[in-house]
């Protein structure tokens, strides 16, 4: 059986090209990049070659990027590494839809004693910057708003965000973990004192990320040890995976057109399709602003979870926006915080593609998934509700029983 992957923002396959750039590391070029020896300083040459394709990626000063373990490390490196260097102020500033790398340091904050400010967002996904404006204030550590969301792809308005919070002279960090190689990013232009990245998102391996860091930007290590990354990263350094996220990262700047091109445009088919062949579905997010390769879409009166089992039966692999936790069915937190309806949350699937996708793709989605929603449907006690007009109370109270 054929597998389509539509689940690239959770991971993407590792390009070739990377593989065949990182294997003599293993091997023959073991050497450790901090040791005296000539042995080991031609390995150094090459770590310093993957930090210029990374500046190169983002516009910027290769001294300005810090490798880290992943796109979790660089979040959490940046917000502590900025309050331990800022201990009088305690206020801390994010969104509510922010990924769980950033959100849940927000929580681990506010039990110790910070206030955390959680912005939220309107129907479509977007932030209000008015209410960013305003709680801005005198005793705000940190403003850490994401660049684009990773379940539904919309981007938020990074250089007016970046360029308010820095009128009033507050440090700012953006987790870019799902935009850095879909759109271009410019830290020449854009007043961002601190990016966070992710090799696996950009088809390097798992395991490898990057911190961008203005320079003047103060900053406390996270992970304290010997001298490597200019003192601001103790440990040895990963050099096969920088190595391939430096290749990765050269491959995303050559491909950045065919992303907002041929993907974009294999993603707004499926969407099209899909929303037109399905009753009652709906995108969630802005159609305007948001990454090429990424959409939502609820499936109302079904349950996630049923939907990909059934699509991973015919080799499609997505994901839900709604996470079965405890026997509990939560709707994930983005969508909440966007207000999409009970109905609708619990049916949400979020396609991502690749340059890797092709039309065949997204042919075989459109022929399987309309009739598998309407398998699931016909069993949905909910779907027989709705045709029969009962009231969504009614139906609640119904999902409540069902689940205690």
């Amino acid at each position: 059986m054929r597998t389509v992957y539509l689940d690239n923002n959770a991971t993407t396959r590792t390009a070739p090209e990377v593989v065949e750039a990182m294997l003599p590391f293993f091997s023959e070029r073991y050497g450790n990049p901090s040791s005296m020896h000539s042995f080991g300083g031609k390995v150094a040459r090459h770590l310093q070659a993957a930090r210029e394709q990374v500046a190169a990626l983002l516009n910027a000063d290769p001294a300005e990027i810090l490798f880290t373990s992943c796109g979790t490390e660089s979040d959490n490196a940046a917000i502590m590494g900025t309050l331990h260097s800022y201990p009088e102020k305690k206020h801390f500033i994010m969104t509510r839809v922010e990924h769980p790398a950033v959100l849940n340091v927000g929580h681990y904050l506010r039990a110790r004693g910070y206030r955390v400010t959680e912005m939220g967002v309107d129907g479509e996904g977007r932030l209000d910057l008015e209410e960013l404006r305003h709680a801005l204030d005198d005793d705000t550590a940190l403003v850490s708003i994401m660049t684009a969301n990773n379940e539904t792809g919309v981007l938020f308005p990074l250089d007016e965000i970046a360029k308010m919070v820095k009128e009033r002279g507050i440090p700012f960090h953006t987790d870019a973990v799902q935009a850095v190689g879909k759109i271009p990013i410019d830290m020449k232009k854009t007043p961002v004192d601190m990016l966070s990245l992710s090799g696996h998102k950009l088809h390097a391996p798992k395991g490898i990320g990057a911190l961008y860091i203005r320079k003047g930007t103060r900053f406390t290590p996270f992970v304290i040890g010997g001298h490597q990354e200019s003192g601001k990263r103790g440990g040895t350094e990963n050099v096969p995976y920088i190595v391939g996220l430096g290749k990765a990262a050269e491959l995303a700047m050559k491909h950045m057109d065919e992303e907002n091109g041929r993907v974009r445009a294999l993603r707004d088919r499926l969407e099209m399709e899909l929303l037109s062949r399905i009753p009652n579905a709906i995108r969630n997010g802005t159609d305007k602003d948001r990454l090429p390769n990424t959409t939502s879409i609820s499936f109302e009166y079904v349950e996630g979870e049923s939907i990909l089992l059934m699509m991973d039966a015919v080799g499609i692999c997505a994901s839900s926006g709604s996470a079965c936790t405890s026997g509990s069915l939560e709707p994930s937190h983005v969508l909440r915080a966007m207000g999409v309806p009970f109905t609708a949350a619990h049916g949400s699937i979020r396609f991502s593609l690749s340059i890797y996708n092709t039309e065949a793709d997204v042919d075989h989605v459109i022929t399987h998934l309309p009739p598998i929603i309407e398998r699931i449907r016909d069993i949905s006690p909910f779907w027989k509700d709705y045709q029969a007009g009962k009231p969504l109370s009614a139906m609640m109270a119904g999902e409540h029983a069902h689940h205690h």
